[in-house]
């Protein structure tokens, strides 16, 4: 008897379950690492998200790097870790989470990055068309470098850098939807960035197109990858890869570390129709310059390099927030425009 209704308990609780219906989520905000707790200490890049938008319930994911929180709205944030590995592990495991529905959101990866001094400005803002992985690849140690080699690091299955055709593997290239990440610009492209006397004291150290503007909001592309890359050289690199890689239409403007472990798991996520593809936006925002300033080296630019210390460290999280948070609060404010928008794949706005 205590068995049968065992039983009987169980299965009244699976039932339960079974009809309990997702969760519907309307935007999902991508953070990669934080300082140390979520509110009310040092801040990282989801503290700001859940102490200004009132994030307040919180959901574990066991299967991810953090728990994920929520509000009342439909917007979620969820903090993945940092590199590519940790943020692929913890897309996939929000994405499978039976607890949420996702099909229908909007997703904005949000957070600080290097950035190339001939494009973007310390304290910047920049929305991507193109991300380029930067960690697959071949690899010269540089004292063996041919000497009429640009670089060390080659593109897989060829013989020598930048060799054409370019043939990015599978996971490599991801082109977002030109149409959205234009949307995002024209909504944002005004938004308010702060500057300081401290910022105009560093800015002037750096040679570059716009190194030395105030901070603003751009369109600009990112080459991403675990591996940690500083100096003038590794620069000329980055862009150069964007370029072989993008057949010339993406335009280098940061670098991270996260975002094609994110693409890689939304883009095997929406072939299993859990997520819209078409409703992506990564936007990064300049906390440091990816190179040196005058009179240092490479090495020397590098040991500065520390997460709380960057020249721009809490103006760029501002940046993500006041600039990522125009975007959400317009899709949130006006869902029954946004909620079933067709969304164009390479131009337009999306229309209701």
């Amino acid at each position: 008897m205590r068995r049968f209704i065992s039983f009987v308990i169980f299965l009244a609780a699976a039932t339960t379950h079974a009809q309990t219906k997702p969760i519907p989520v309307k935007v999902v905000v991508v953070a990669m690492f934080e300082v140390g707790e979520d509110t009310g200490d040092a801040p990282g890049e989801l503290q700001y998200w859940v102490e200004r938008d009132h994030l307040d319930h919180i959901y574990p994911l066991a299967a991810g790097f953090h728990a994920v929180r929520m509000n009342d709205a439909g917007e979620l944030a969820v903090l993945t870790g940092q590199g590519t590995a940790h943020a692929a592990s913890t897309i996939m495991a929000l994405g499978l989470d039976p607890r949420f529905d996702l099909t229908h959101a909007y997703w904005i990866v949000a957070g600080i990055a290097g950035g190339d001094p001939e494009r973007v400005s310390l304290g910047s803002a920049a929305w991507a068309r193109w991300v380029v992985d930067g960690d697959l690849g071949y690899e010269i140690d540089a004292r063996e470098i041919p000497k009429d080699w640009p670089t060390g690091y080659i593109p897989l299955r060829k013989t020598k850098p930048f060799e054409q055709p370019a043939a990015p593997l599978e996971g490599q290239v991801y082109e977002l939807n030109a149409g959205l990440a234009d949307w995002a610009f024209k909504l944002t492209k005004e938004t308010r960035l702060a500057d300081s006397d401290r910022l105009k004291e560093v800015r002037r150290e750096f040679e570059g197109a716009a190194a030395n503007r105030p901070p603003f909001v751009t369109m600009g592309d990112e080459v991403t990858g675990s591996r940690y890359w500083h100096g003038k050289l590794s620069d000329a690199w980055a862009d150069e890869w964007m370029r072989y890689f993008s057949g010339g239409k993406g335009e280098f403007a940061t670098t991270a570390m996260e975002d094609t472990g994110t693409l890689q798991s939304l883009r095997f996520l929406a072939n299993a129709g859990k997520v819209d593809w078409q409703r992506i936006m990564v936007l990064r925002t300049v906390s440091n310059y990816d190179q040196q300033p005058r009179g240092l080296s490479a090495a020397e630019s590098l040991a500065r390099q520390r997460i709380g210390n960057y020249s721009a460290y809490l103006p760029s999280l501002e940046a993500a927030y006041s600039v990522g948070h125009t975007v959400v609060n317009e899709l949130v404010a006006h869902w029954s425009k946004y909620a079933a928008a067709e969304i164009a794949r390479q131009a337009g706005t999306p229309k209701p």
